[in-house]
C-alpha cells in the first residue's frame, strides 16, 4: 500500500511540475478527463421522472456529493476510494488545476451530474502560480462564481479550506504559507456571510510554520493516507450536521 501511495504521489507531483503546455492548448480546462465516468453517473439516473421536487429527486439519485478540486482531491480518491464509494461521493480532482480551470469545467463535472452537494477545495495551484500570478481576491472571485452556479442549480455548496503548505516542490521560489492562511480567512468570511458551510482542514493539519508536516504529507502538499483520514473525519463530522 505504501509503495503504491508513493508511486501515485510521484506521478502527481511530476504532473504538477510539468503540466504539459501541449495538453493545455488542446484542452485547457481538461473537459474530457471525466467524460466516461460522467456518462456512467448520468446513465444511472436517466430514468428518474422529471418534474420531481429537488428533495424527491435527490432521494432517487446514487450521487450524494461531488468533491471538486485539484491533485489533493485526485490523490484522495487514489488512496481511499472506499471513502467515496461508502458515502456516495464522486471525486472530480485534476492535478495542477487552478480555480479558473475548475470554474470552466464546473458544468461538465458537477452541475450536469446534479448531486445534492458539492465540496469545493481549491486554491493551492493558484497560490503556486501554475497559470501565472493571480490575486487572492480573484481566487476568491472564482470560488464565489462556483458557489453561485451551484446554488442556481439547486446544488448545496460547501467550501473547504486550502490545506497548509510551507513550500511547493515544483515552485521552490515561493513561500506560500501566509498567502494560504490569508486566503482561507477570506474563504471562511465569505462562507459565513452567505450562510454556507465551511470545513477547516488547515488549522487541524498545520504545523508551527504554516506547513503540512511530513507525517501527513511527504512532499509538504499532498496528504498521506493518515492526513486524508483526518480530513475524512472532519468532513463527515461537519456533513452530519449539514445533511439532515
Amino acid at each position: 500500500m505504501k509503495r503504491i501511495a508513493l508511486l501515485l504521489l510521484a506521478m502527481i507531483v511530476a504532473a504538477q511540475g510539468i503540466y504539459s503546455q501541449n495538453t493545455k492548448k488542446q484542452d485547457w480546462a481538461q473537459f474530457y478527463v471525466f467524460e466516461k465516468d460522467n456518462a456512467r453517473v448520468m446513465e444511472k439516473t436517466k430514468d428518474i421522472p422529471k418534474g420531481l421536487c429537488p428533495k424527491c429527486e435527490w432521494k432517487l439519485r446514487k450521487i450524494k456529493a461531488v468533491l471538486m478540486g485539484d491533485s489533493i482531491t485526485e490523490l484522495w480518491w487514489g488512496l481511499d476510494s472506499a471513502f467515496f464509494k461508502e458515502n456516495n461521493f464522486v471525486g472530480r480532482g485534476i492535478s495542477g488545476q487552478t480555480t479558473s480551470e475548475m470554474l470552466v469545467r464546473l458544468r461538465r463535472d458537477v452541475l450536469n451530474l446534479k448531486p445534492q452537494y458539492v465540496f469545493i477545495m481549491a486554491g493551492t495551484n493558484d497560490v503556486a502560480e501554475n497559470n501565472g500570478k493571480i490575486t487572492l481576491e480573484n481566487i476568491l472571485g472564482n470560488l464565489k462564481s462556483m458557489v453561485e452556479l451551484a446554488k442556481a442549480h439547486n446544488i448545496k455548496p460547501i467550501l473547504c479550506s486550502v490545506p497548509p503548505a510551507a513550500g511547493f516542490v515544483w515552485r521552490k521560489d515561493l513561500s506560500p504559507a501566509k498567502d494560504i492562511i490569508k486566503l482561507n480567512g477570506m474563504i471562511k468570511e465569505y462562507a459565513e456571510s452567505i450562510n454556507i458551510p465551511y470545513i477547516d482542514y488547515h488549522s487541524v493539519l498545520t504545523d508551527e510554520n504554516g506547513g503540512l508536516p511530513k507525517k501527513y504529507a511527504r512532499d509538504g502538499v499532498h496528504p498521506t493516507i493518515d492526513g486524508y483520514k483526518i480530513m475524512e473525519r472532519l468532513l463527515l463530522e461537519r456533513f452530519q450536521e449539514i445533511d439532515k
